[in-house]
């Protein structure tokens, strides 16, 4: 025996598994499922969008009969942080959750050039890669100094470039330029950051390791082909010299070589020449001779 029952829907629970699937900078992709299981009828869900930086409130209806319903919130601001509530139309219990939209991308080619008492940075327009920026936002400029641990707000600028003086010998500093952030710092966007030490050297944190890199190997690469090239050199003028003393020694031997005896023979130091035999011999000197010495 068996009974079929059937519940009946309870339009005052809220709506289940309430997430995002997917955040950009200006939209959000939310996902939920409906109070109960397979609804009979449309259901009509309020959507409500709290800005929290702007302090500022937004609802949406969405009227569907699917289990499970997708939605996208649009005109979002890059960097902003949202409270979103969906719940019936009835207003039934609700199901909330947090969003933070994607913040703009860090400006590219963040450079230093050093002038004679103040350095200048430089970077491409944001604007080049995001469509979402308008250049009358400007940027904002910070300075970290790695040896007294201050991090110093610089200014902002409409331009792309920004002069920085009064810079301490010695000192190591760190660049960071964004966006300018909105709405008392709430809503920034992401930082480029370059590294400037002391000796007035601009190194971009980004390509840093690549940089380092490529320079040892052009150091290190023609260092040891010289040496390479004197230590071949040097075997060569080695071996010419050993086969040079070898030749000689073989000819000096050779033409002091008597066949009758089967050996070399070199005269000692007895028989160097006549002219030695003929100098005459030195006797020894009188007492009462003197010897002068010129």
């Amino acid at each position: 025996d068996y009974v079929v029952v059937k519940m009946i829907p309870d339009n005052r629970l809220p709506p289940r598994h309430l997430h995002s699937v997917h955040t950009g900078k200006t939209f959000a992709v939310i996902k939920w499922e409906s109070p109960y299981d397979s609804p009979d009828q449309d259901m009509l869900y309020a959507v409500a969008v709290k800005d929290l930086v702007r302090k500022t409130d937004k609802i949406y209806k969405v009227k569907t009969r699917n289990s499970t319903v997708e939605y996208t919130l649009k005109k979002l601001e890059p960097g902003g942080k949202y409270h979103v509530i969906v719940q019936l139309g009835n207003m039934s219990k609700e199901s909330s959750m947090k969003i933070n939209t994607v913040p703009l991308s860090a400006p590219d080619a963040l450079k230093i050039i050093t002038e004679n008492d103040h350095i200048l940075l430089f970077w491409k327009s944001l604007a080049l890669k995001e469509s979402h920026f308008n250049e009358s936002r400007g940027y904002e400029i910070h300075m970290f100094d790695s040896l007294m641990n201050i991090t110093a707000y610089l200014g902002n600028t409409t331009e792309n470039f920004f002069k920085v003086s009064n810079l301490k010998i010695g000192h190591n500093y760190s660049f960071t330029v964004q966006a300018r952030c909105l709405y008392s710092g709430q809503m920034c966007g992401e930082p480029a950051t370059l590294l400037y030490d002391e000796l007035g050297t601009g190194e971009d944190t980004s390509a840093s390791k690549s940089g380092r890199s490529t320079d040892v190997a052009a150091i290190v690469v023609p260092v040891l082909f010289l040496l390479l090239v004197t230590l071949g050199i040097g075997f060569v003028v080695l071996y010419m010299r050993h086969r040079r003393l070898q030749n000689s020694f073989t000819a000096f031997a050779n033409s002091h070589y008597s066949s009758r005896l089967g050996s070399a023979i070199f005269s000692s130091g007895d028989d160097l020449g006549d002219e030695d035999d003929e100098a005459p011999m030195i006797t020894g000197f009188s007492d009462d001779v003197p010897m002068v010495i010129a």
